[in-house]
């Protein structure tokens, strides 16, 4: 899994950061969270490919997070994007997208499912597991909890050969039966297989001060995508404006124990002081990065 970082401003672009957009490359698809102005021309400038993408996440219905939707949408099926897309929002999205399309005379050459998610929903998104928890923010914004799939664990072929088996298709069916035979014998395969491997997991929030919803989305993530779009002393801004400073985001991994802190949406009154804003977030949790446009961060094996 990776992280693709399209925009990490705040509001508005700058000549530094676009406005909200991030993609997560999975093994054979692609997920888009949130689809801020221009997001479709920050991807030209990386390797994702719009045909891939088989699902958007919106975390709320602020411009800045997506206006570049429909754009990006009609890109996709003018680049022969014929595969399924579903899009998940929250209340308002199917009837402002519906409307924006058909006012302005656009087809999608592709089937376009759009859910519109409520608080606690969960869902199955190309063998993933995502969990949809409400925000704190001035307006309905939510947050992503996304768990990959269980992996079979590992043959420990050493010990199967000394059954005395042959290689041959037996040696990968044994990770995916409860028990095999080899000559009139029947063995329990969890005694040659190794444990299995539980997949990485990335909370990706939306705008929101601190709250239980977010340490929920939170807990124990290996990767931990949160915005800061101010800093401590503007703590009573941030307040105002429903949005968490990066001391707040660092304390939530902290709480959290996550492995990794992202901290985006980053106003654009810190240009020029990007030093500065960096030392106080790694101050506050040390495993942290302050996100750009075009960062990619690995995520899991």
């Amino acid at each position: 899994m990776k992280l693709h970082f399209l925009g990490t401003g705040s509001g508005m672009p700058s000549k530094q950061r676009n406005v909200s957009g991030l993609g997560l490359t999975l093994p054979k698809q692609t997920w888009l969270f949130d689809c801020g102005e221009a997001t479709q021309h920050q991807i030209l400038h990386t390797s994702l490919k719009p045909r891939k993408v088989s699902a958007v996440f919106i975390t709320h219905l602020h411009g800045d997070h997506v206006f570049g939707l429909p754009g990006f949408l009609s890109t996709r099926s003018a680049l022969a994007g014929t595969d399924p897309l579903t899009l998940y929002g929250p209340k308002g999205i199917k009837k402002w997208l519906e409307m924006t399309l058909n006012v302005t005379g656009s087809y999608l050459g592709y089937p376009l499912t759009i859910v519109e998610y409520r608080d606690g929903d969960e869902f199955l998104q190309d063998g993933h597991r995502v969990t949809v928890k409400k925000l704190e923010h001035r307006f309905p914004s939510y947050g992503f909890r996304i768990e990959a799939p269980i992996r079979p664990g590992t043959l420990l072929v050493d010990k199967v050969k000394a059954l005395g088996i042959p290689n041959g298709p037996i040696y990968g069916q044994i990770k995916q039966v409860e028990t095999f035979e080899f000559e009139g014998k029947t063995y329990a395969s969890k005694e040659y297989v190794t444990e299995p491997v539980t997949g990485p997991v990335i909370a990706i929030l939306g705008d929101t001060v601190p709250c239980e919803n977010a340490e929920r989305l939170a807990r124990d993530a290996d990767v931990l995508v949160h915005e800061a779009t101010f800093m401590e002393a503007e703590a009573k801004l941030a307040r105002q404006y429903g949005h968490s400073t990066t001391v707040e985001a660092a304390a939530l991994a902290k709480t959290c124990r996550v492995g990794q802190l992202i901290v985006t949406h980053i106003s654009a009154r810190y240009q020029g002081r990007e030093s500065e804003f960096k030392a106080e977030v790694v101050t506050a949790f040390g495993n942290s990065h302050v996100a750009s446009d075009f960062d990619e961060i690995i995520v899991g094996d």
